[in-house]
């Protein structure tokens, strides 16, 4: 999934990107072929260096006539074992975390890596796609993470029409 499949015009478009750098105020992300800095949606909880890593996957919002800027992130973590229904991963600023699938059909096998984001109701964790090398590859639930933005009105001014 690359794009939020709401179609009103208050939603911004949402498409990934892959974390090279993180500064306080830009984020420096591979995304559609291209490094880009984009800023963060301001209720992005700060310190930002340290939530947001190279090789995290992140959500980037652009609304028509303003800059894009980053809404969420994804941690790629390793995958350590399986349950019914979750998935035990290890990953590095949480150490072992029990992940609820967000499709239980998915399977992650031991030692692979995949998409872990906290945050969205349901689950105190949840597991996505497998990591992959490019952005626009992975399968994350940005429609969710749109719904969950528009929902806490957190697009704000930032990237709002």
């Amino acid at each position: 999934m690359t794009a939020s499949t709401s179609d009103t015009s208050a939603t911004p478009r949402l498409r990934c990107g892959v974390v090279l750098r993180a500064k306080e105020e830009l984020c420096h992300v591979v995304t559609e072929g291209r490094v880009v800095s984009v800023r963060y949606i301001p209720r992005f909880p700060r310190p930002r260096p340290e939530r947001v890593s190279p090789g995290h996957l992140v959500a980037i919002a652009a609304g028509s006539g303003v800059s894009a800027a980053v809404v969420w992130r994804w941690y790629d973590a390793v995958v350590i074992d399986r349950e019914a229904g979750s998935t035990l991963l290890w990953e590095p600023g949480h150490g072992e975390v029990m992940a609820r699938s967000r499709r239980p059909e998915q399977r992650h096998e031991p030692g692979s890596r995949a998409y872990l984001s906290a945050g969205l109701p349901g689950a105190e964790w949840w597991v996505a796609g497998r990591a992959v090398d490019r952005a626009e590859d992975a399968d994350v639930e940005l429609d969710e993470v749109a719904r969950f933005c528009t929902e806490h009105g957190l697009w704000g001014p930032a990237v709002s029409e």
